[in-house]
């Protein structure tokens, strides 16, 4: 991996964490279109560059709601399950689904169609729950249980907390910066442990390539998070769905996920 592959899949990173699209799906992707080859370091930097992206939250939201301690409280309560499936799993899913492009695909073809008749089906009440303090923990820790379920690469974790808050009964905005929160922890988490175990293995050009991965992904990102909080008060997800069926169909026709 050279510098101008960190560039582009820092760029592709930081647009799409916080859309319900599956960054990792479009990482793995993004790889495999470049020519990259399916190493255990492309592996780990597709899991680390997602800090960068993470740290974007760090920054827009420090002041808001990083402070307040029942916020806190309820991320917690909705990181556990990812934590423990996360430890039990992280090598089977290191090993045989990441850089599985089949996976990817089929995730985000599937994932786009659930979207789709999620948005058309989904009616918000005006007693749905507006404040990110009153969240109860029954509700935090199965919005968590949905996160969960983006362990699969293809899996977006934005869409699979936005849909499981959506479907618990919180409004739109609610759930979607929640999720910023909780990709906090989630995110750390998964890099520091995947680091843990694979930085002794890196060399000094692999160690600049991350770090030019991770400072493009925090830059665009801080925007994606703007353009994603802008773009809800007016719009559902619907449109994403369909790109998510698109994009699955274009990998498959030239041959990307194979």
């Amino acid at each position: 991996m050279d510098l101008f592959h960190a560039l582009i899949l820092g760029i592709v990173e930081g647009i799409s964490e916080f859309l319900p699209i599956s960054s990792t799906g479009h990482l793995i992707l993004m790889a495999k279109f470049l020519g990259l080859p399916n190493s255990d370091f492309v592996k780990s930097f597709e899991i680390s560059i997602q800090l960068g992206a993470i740290l974007s939250v760090v920054v827009l939201y420090a002041r808001s709601f990083l402070v307040n301690i029942k916020i806190l409280q309820r991320v917690a309560v909705a990181f556990f399950p990812t934590a423990v499936l996360g430890l039990i799993f992280y090598k089977l899913i290191k090993k045989f689904l990441l850089g599985n492009g089949m996976v990817v695909v089929w995730s985000l073809l599937l994932g786009g169609i659930v979207l789709i008749i999620f948005e058309l089906c989904h009616r918000e009440n005006n007693e749905s729950t507006d404040d990110l303090s009153q969240i109860s923990f029954k509700t935090a820790f199965c919005i968590g249980i949905f996160q969960s379920l983006a362990m699969v690469p293809g899996v977006s974790r934005s869409a699979a907390t936005i849909i499981g808050g959506m479907m618990l009964g919180l409004k739109r905005r609610t759930i979607v910066e929640f999720s910023f929160l909780l990709a906090v922890p989630t995110m750390s988490a998964a890099v520091g442990l995947d680091l843990l175990k694979s930085t002794h293995h890196f060399t000094s050009q692999e160690m600049l390539s991350l770090s030019v991965g991770f400072f493009v992904s925090f830059v665009v990102a801080l925007g994606s998070i703007k353009f994603l909080l802008a773009f809800i008060k007016h719009n559902n997800f619907i449109l994403f769905g369909i790109y998510r069926i698109v994009a699955a169909g274009l990998f498959i026709l030239f041959g990307i996920e194979k």
